[in-house]
């Protein structure tokens, strides 16, 4: 994880698209969009289904690695509003594994507006920490920093004559919107009109890499 400052606070980026906040011990992520596969599955596309079991092995490791005693889920936990309630065993166990040890809190997205949990935690619209607004979709109204996610921001590039596609944090003054963190979600250019204009004015992609953060101006 990468050093990463926002909203006078200092956190610690991943390149998979979990912050951790060191002075609240929180982990932040956002779109897990868990059981994506399985709602597909009820539309006849068939996806592998292991997407909840991925996405929390991912985050069981995490939380391993920084030390988290809470988490902060920023909105699309699950892919809609029933998705709680088709986890498969072991993905449900994995998620009570780490609801039943960490402050948990689930912030509603629009994909999994209403639902009820039924594996732990808590349930916010929006909630603010350390002076710092919580929630799913920027607010291009609100002027105090703030965090959210929704869009899935990716950062696409051309080096050598490849294309190479990065999950990224979008980052202005006063807002970070956080990458998708779930393993079967897909992304949106960093560059896209929505995400520059819910961003403001200097808005940058931020790219953990191994142990540095590369920033790439948008509006260039």
């Amino acid at each position: 994880m990468v050093p990463l400052s926002f909203g006078g606070h200092d956190f610690l980026a991943s390149a998979s698209g979990a912050l951790f906040w060191p002075s609240e011990q929180a982990l932040l992520v956002a779109d897990l969009h868990l059981e994506k596969a399985s709602w597909f599955a009820r539309l006849g596309q068939f996806l592998p289904p292991y997407d909840s079991q991925a996405t929390l092995a991912a985050l069981i490791d995490e939380v391993s690695t920084t030390g988290a005693t809470r988490l902060f889920c920023l909105g699309d936990s699950f892919h809609d509003r029933f998705g709680c309630d088709r986890l498969p065993q072991q993905a449900r166990e994995m998620l009570m594994a780490l609801t039943s040890k960490l402050d948990w809190i689930w912030i509603v997205g629009n994909h999994d507006p209403g639902f009820a949990d039924h594996c732990g935690g808590r349930i916010e619209d929006e909630c603010e920490v350390g002076g710092i607004i919580l929630r799913h979709e920027a607010d291009e109204g609100e002027t105090r920093p703030e965090m959210s996610g929704h869009f899935h921001p990716k950062l696409r590039l051309q080096l050598r004559g490849r294309n190479v596609s990065r999950r990224c944090f979008v980052a202005s003054d006063c807002k970070l919107i956080l990458p998708a963190y779930g393993s079967l979600t897909g992304g949106l250019d960093a560059h896209h009109s929505e995400i520059m204009r819910k961003a403001g004015p200097g808005a940058a992609a931020l790219v953990p890499v191994a142990n540095r953060l590369l920033k790439f101006p948008l509006a260039a």
